[in-house]
């Protein structure tokens, strides 16, 4: 097992100084520890991410409709997002574990490190406040929101209407198979249009996968068009 992060540890990580170091330690714990894990702390930083980013991106683009508006909220609030900025500040090295989940590959798991900042997040809303929980989200999201120039489009939305512009069958999806134990699966799903292309994608959920191999598809599909 990993040993207890300290409150210079949880400064470093948050960008301010912990008031209650329990709370912290709660969403930096992993139920394989045998210990209270972080899953309540993620119900809560889950609502705040979500309310947070709403607010920012309702005051960023006061121009924007509720679709789009939408549509952005999706992507940066999405497991995806909060995995990569997880890792970046390797969430999951803090992480208390227990040695089956280390020997699992509990480290290297998306899906942990995801929940972890999200209950990293209910953490510092409960801690520190609001303005501290909005004050990391913007630090850590701000250049994303910002850099978004157009609202950003599903892959799946982005194959189901190129099939519909060209008269072709909707995408149909099939899972190839499921891999790992329950808290780090992984998972491979096919998509196909007819049966004019196929193609495949990985990752730690169903919905995951099935974006990565909407994408690998869409992106096939392209190029044989601009051939």
């Amino acid at each position: 097992m990993s040993e207890r992060p300290s409150a210079a540890t949880i400064a470093a990580l948050t960008g301010a100084d912990p008031r209650n170091l329990a709370l912290y330690h709660e969403a930096l714990t992993h139920g394989s520890s045998g210990a209270g894990d972080y899953q309540r702390l993620e119900f809560l930083g889950d609502r705040v991410l979500g309310l947070v980013i709403a607010s920012e991106l309702f005051r960023r683009f006061p121009k924007a409709a509720e679709g789009e508006l939408s549509s952005r909220l999706h992507a940066l609030a999405s497991g995806e997002t909060c995995a990569a900025i997880a890792q970046r500040l390797d969430l999951n090295a803090h992480v208390h574990f227990g040695s089956q989940a280390i020997g699992d590959g509990g480290r290297h798991s998306d899906n942990i490190a995801a929940d972890v900042l999200e209950a990293l997040l209910g953490a510092i809303w409960l801690d520190l406040g609001e303005e501290a929980a909005r004050a990391f989200i913007v630090a850590k999201w701000g250049d994303m929101i910002d850099g978004q120039v157009a609202a950003p489009k599903h892959p799946k939305a982005a194959l189901q209407e190129w099939a519909l512009a060209r008269k072709r069958k909707p995408p149909e999806y099939r899972l190839v198979r499921r891999e790992g134990p329950d808290h780090a699966p992984r998972f491979r799903v096919a998509v196909a249009v007819g049966k004019l292309a196929e193609a495949e994608g990985e990752g730690a959920s169903k919905q995951a996968a099935e974006k990565a191999a909407a994408t690998a598809l869409l992106e096939r599909l392209i190029q044989e068009e601009a051939k």
